[in-house]
C-alpha cells in the first residue's frame, strides 16, 4: 500500500478549504490525508474539527491559527505538502516559513500583489511551488485554447475582451483567473498586459483602440465562477467560455496538484505542468475516487 501524501491545509475555514476537506473525507483522493488545518485567528471556526466544519465526518484535525506548529510537527505528523487557499497577506507571510521548512506548496490564493508574487518566487528557489489562480482542469485547458486562438488571430483585426462573474462575497476583481486568461492572450499577441489592460468602461471613452484587453467583472448571487474570452471583428465573434457549477471542480484539481508536487525539484510550476499540458513536465496521476456512501 502506498504511503498517503499528508496535506497541511492553509485557509481551512474558507470555501475552497472546506471543499478540499470534504473531498478528502469522502475518499475522492485515497492517496491524500489531511494532517493539519490552519486559518486566521479570528475565524469563527477556530478550534472546530476540520471535517465537521466542512460538513463531513469528524477527522480529528482541529482548525488552528498556528502555522509554525504545523510546520514543526515531527513525523508522522509532518506534512508532505501545503495547500494554500487563504488571504494574499497570509500567503506572503507563509512563503518564507514553508521554504525554511522544506514543504512543497500549492498556492491557489488570488488577489496577489507584485510583492506577494515575489515572495512566492523566492520560496520556489528552495521548494517546489505550484501557483495557480484556478486549479480546475477545464480552466487550464481554456488557457491553452485562448493562447492558441490569440496567436492564430494576431494582427487580423480582432478585439479581445474578458468577462467574468462570481458570487457577491468575492473580494477581488478582476478575478485571478480572468487576469491569467488576459495574460495568456497578451503573451500570444506579443503585448505587455499591464500596458493594454483596462477595467471596464464608463463615460465617453472614444473608439476602442486595437491594442487593448478589457476586463468586465460581475458580482452577485452565488456564481462559482464563469469566464468568457471573446475575440470579435467585423462580421464574426469567437467566444471561449468556462462555467464552474461546483467548487469541487477546483478542489479536485488542487488535490491532483498536491499529490503531484512532493517529489518535484524546487521551481515555480503551473497547473499546465500538473495536467501534462506543458510537454516538459509529466502529468499528475488521476486519483481513483472511492464512491462516498
Amino acid at each position: 500500500m502506498n504511503t498517503p501524501v499528508k496535506i497541511l491545509l492553509i485557509g481551512a475555514a474558507g470555501r475552497m478549504g472546506q471543499a478540499i476537506t470534504r473531498l478528502i473525507a469522502q475518499g475522492w483522493a485515497p492517496g491524500a490525508q489531511l494532517i493539519a488545518a490552519v486559518d486566521r485567528a479570528d475565524t469563527p471556526l477556530l478550534g472546530r474539527d476540520a471535517g465537521q466544519a466542512a460538513g463531513a465526518q469528524n477527522l480529528g484535525i482541529p482548525i488552528t491559527a498556528d502555522l509554525p506548529a504545523a510546520l514543526a510537527a515531527p513525523p508522522p505528523a509532518r506534512p508532505d505538502v501545503a495547500v494554500d487557499f487563504s488571504h494574499h497577506t497570509a500567503t506572503a507571510a507563509a512563503a518564507p516559513q514553508l521554504a525554511a521548512a522544506g514543504i512543497p506548496w500549492l498556492v491557489g490564493t488570488t488577489g496577489l500583489t507584485d510583492a506577494d508574487r515575489a515572495a512566492i518566487a523566492a520560496a520556489a528557489r528552495q521548494i517546489p511551488v505550484v501557483l495557480s489562480a484556478n486549479t480546475s482542469a477545464g480552466i487550464n485547458i481554456l488557457l491553452t485554447l485562448v493562447a492558441r486562438a490569440a496567436a492564430a488571430l494576431k494582427n487580423s483585426g480582432y478585439d479581445c475582451e474578458i468577462i467574468e462573474r462570481h458570487h457577491r462575497r468575492k473580494k477581488d476583481a478582476p478575478s485571478g483567473t480572468a487576469l491569467a486568461l488576459g495574460q495568456a492572450a497578451a503573451t500570444a499577441l506579443g503585448w505587455n498586459l499591464n500596458e493594454v489592460a483596462i477595467d471596464g468602461r464608463t463615460g465617453i471613452t472614444g473608439e476602442r483602440p486595437e491594442k487593448q484587453i478589457a476586463f468586465h467583472a460581475i458580482r452577485g448571487g452565488d456564481f462559482i465562477g464563469d469566464h468568457t474570452v471573446l475575440f470579435a471583428t467585423d462580421g464574426e465573434c469567437l467566444e471561449l467560455t468556462h462555467r464552474a457549477t461546483t467548487r469541487d471542480t477546483l478542489a479536485r484539481g488542487a488535490l491532483r496538484a498536491a499529490l503531484w508536487l512532493p517529489p518535484r525539484p524546487p521551481r515555480l510550476y503551473s497547473m499546465a505542468d500538473v495536467l501534462g499540458l506543458n510537454p516538459t513536465a509529466p502529468p499528475a496521476p488521476t486519483p481513483n475516487p472511492t464512491p462516498s456512501p
